[in-house]
């Protein structure tokens, strides 16, 4: 055999080689990936874990709302002395019944005191997992052709050379598929503080002294006195122990004479009765310290303010709120 003859079966062998190695790197090979790795969930953020174990507390016993839906109507009883009875306004109640005349109820009659509880429970933070069909990151697996040994031409090399390279161009990268990012949820709000005798903070009252004076009477379940009695002179001033909205303005409750009353918030109203003047109107809102009556004596013997605090419209004892007289 010639030397011509030679070199074309070398090269005919290398092109062949070459072909071989070409077609099996554009097949290519599936990537490896380890299953157990692959279906393992994302661990969940710390703000999710964290909004799982955060519960809101119970409430205490002394926090929670004893007033019933519906109340029916007793003898001796006024729409007045009703919403007073249960810390509500008498004007919602009317409305809330569609009742034109306050002073018109009767025996027997069922009145809707509170609405119904139409709150959305809140809910709670699930477990955040990946979009359906989702994968871990894909990492293309290259398969390197395979060399065969042969003799060594400059002409083969060159030849081999280009071959591999338009092999190369031909075959398409594998795409890379990005794992999905978990939704990152805010962080829960926290639990607004409990203050004394298990109230929210968003139920407290900072109480001032009604009047000036000396307590001539004091609060006792037992005596049903249900607030505190301070004597004075006619004309006194008597002022707002808090800041609040004036749901009563008359005298329409037996016994307590030209009364005002007012709510602060959905749990405390407070009351000041026998006045000889009452200087604010019925929805008029009032600041702490301001002047809402002059003190008198109409319904009782003597010139004195009688003052009740009212927590869901249960008197409790107003020396254990006001600041100057504390137990």
């Amino acid at each position: 055999m010639t030397s011509e003859s030679r070199i074309l079966h070398v090269l005919f062998f290398a092109l062949a080689a070459l072909l071989l190695a070409g077609c099996s790197s554009s097949g290519g090979h599936a990537p490896v990936l380890e299953r157990g790795a692959a279906e393992k969930k994302p661990a969940e953020p710390p703000v999710v874990a964290a909004a799982k174990k955060t519960a809101a507390p119970e409430k205490s016993a002394m926090e929670k709302d004893w007033r019933p839906q519906t109340y029916v109507v007793q003898k001796g009883d006024t729409l007045y002395s009703i919403a007073f009875n249960h810390g509500l306004d008498y004007r919602e109640i009317a409305g809330l019944n569609g009742i034109q005349n306050p002073d018109i109820i009767r025996i027997g009659q069922e009145i809707r005191l509170l609405q119904a509880d139409a709150a959305a429970s809140a809910s709670p933070a699930q477990e955040i997992k990946p979009e359906a069909g989702a994968r871990p990151e894909e990492i293309p697996v290259k398969d390197q052709p395979r060399v065969a040994r042969l003799p060594y031409s400059e002409q083969a090399l060159a030849e081999a050379e280009k071959m591999q390279e338009a092999a190369q161009k031909l075959t398409p990268a594998a795409p890379v598929r990005a794992e999905p990012k978990p939704e990152i949820r805010p962080a829960p709000k926290p639990v607004a503080a409990e203050n004394h005798a298990g109230e929210a903070e968003e139920d407290t009252v900072e109480w001032g002294m009604p009047t000036s004076g000396k307590v001539i009477g004091e609060f006792s379940e037992s005596a049903n006195q249900k607030g505190m009695d301070v004597g004075g002179k006619r004309g006194q001033a008597v002022m707002a122990s808090a800041a609040g909205k004036v749901v009563y303005s008359g005298s329409g409750l037996r016994g307590y004479g030209k009364l005002v009353i007012i709510k602060h918030n959905k749990t405390y109203l407070s009351a000041y009765a026998h006045n000889d003047q009452i200087l604010v109107k019925e929805g008029q809102n009032v600041t702490k310290g301001q002047k809402i009556a002059e003190m008198g004596n109409t319904d009782t013997d003597l010139v004195k303010l009688h003052f009740e605090i009212r927590k869901f419209g249960k008197p409790v004892d107003p020396a254990k709120y006001l600041p100057l007289i504390k137990s």
